[in-house]
């Protein structure tokens, strides 16, 4: 087992798939000889070409309407949405085209195509930059949507979504993009809708999403230390839901917290917290606790921004006050 970065797995996830279907192309602003912004796709249109990895112009809704209409007709494009917060520009294309198609012809067209875009604050990028906007789009039935929160994760959820019949959205955290995890050599794929424990326990159970997992894990070791077991669950995929293994966990430690990024009004974290009280409210000990990023735009000062999303020592925080059966301060 080789240690390789978010962004090599990303890089190598794409590769193999083009080598293995030639129906698969990409397109988005800069994906060729820049490689994007982040360096991911550097050494793509080298071995492909630039009629399959396509430089597009300043348009969003343009080229992720080209791609809707590939997919409906044999193709399988992946489209590079530079920024997560651009899902304002192709909410009518994913929205009201992509995810409806097969509904609306009854099952006689797919779309089969992904939507790779990031997430996350604390990059310094300002409110435009930084946004975690996922759960508009788990909000659309007829979209998937995958979170990897590792490198391993990022090949395996990839690989599978550009191998689904139905429009994938794929959130990577831009600031994992250079953090490393063990990634086997050979291929794999990770099925959508299966949980992952990262860390067993029986005292609180942790849910997270994204860099979030490594926030939970963090907490976890912390909580350790005195004597509380915190289990630690990635859902890895928010649509569709594991919701099984979420309830089979708080069902055994009776306790627990939900940890994501994006805002916490009407979001990820109330989703699950809601799943969790309506399917596993008589094993409850205490309410389900949210974690998750402050209801402001994403402040650009340094300070003011670190202070918008969840850390390790607020969910430690939010873990004690859970065991005691309390809300923490502020919540």
């Amino acid at each position: 087992m080789r240690e390789i970065t978010l962004s090599q797995a990303v890089n190598e996830a794409i590769a193999e798939e083009m080598r293995r279907d030639p129906t698969i192309f990409l397109l988005g602003e800069d994906v060729a000889e820049a490689g994007t912004p982040f360096k991911i796709l550097s050494g793509l249109v080298e071995e492909f070409g630039t009629e399959r990895i396509i430089d597009t112009p300043i348009s969003e809704p343009g080229f992720t309407g080209i791609a809707v209409g590939a997919a409906m007709t044999g193709s399988r494009p992946i489209v590079d949405l530079m920024f997560g917060d651009f899902l304002t520009l192709v909410m009518d294309q994913m929205v009201n085209q992509a995810a409806k198609i097969h509904y609306m012809s009854g099952g006689k067209l797919n779309v089969p195509m992904v939507l790779r875009t990031n997430m996350g604050a604390t990059r310094r990028s300002a409110a435009q930059h930084s946004q975690s906007l996922h759960a508009w789009v788990c909000h659309v039935p007829g979209l998937k949507v995958a979170m990897p929160s590792s490198a391993y994760e990022a090949k395996g959820l990839l690989k599978t979504a550009i191998r689904d019949n139905n429009p994938v959205i794929i959130f990577e955290d831009k600031l994992m993009y250079q953090d490393k995890a063990e990634v086997p050599e050979e291929e794999y794929l990770i099925p959508f809708g299966e949980a992952k424990i990262h860390r067993p326990g029986r005292d609180i159970t942790l849910i997270a999403t994204s860099s979030m997992v490594q926030v939970a894990q963090q907490a976890a070791e912390s909580l350790a230390q005195e004597g509380i077991e915190a289990e630690v669950i990635d859902p890895r995929t928010l649509v569709p839901l594991d919701e099984g293994t979420l309830i089979a966990s708080v069902k055994k430690t009776s306790r627990a917290i939900v940890v994501d990024e994006g805002h916490r009004n009407y979001g990820i974290t109330a989703e699950l917290a809601s799943r969790i009280t309506e399917k596993a409210f008589y094993y409850l000990d205490a309410p389900v606790q949210r974690l998750a990023a402050m209801d402001v735009p994403i402040p650009f000062s340094p300070p003011l921004e670190d202070l918008t999303v969840p850390t390790p020592d607020r969910l430690v925080v939010a873990a004690r006050a859970a065991l005691k059966g309390e809300l923490p301060h502020g919540a």
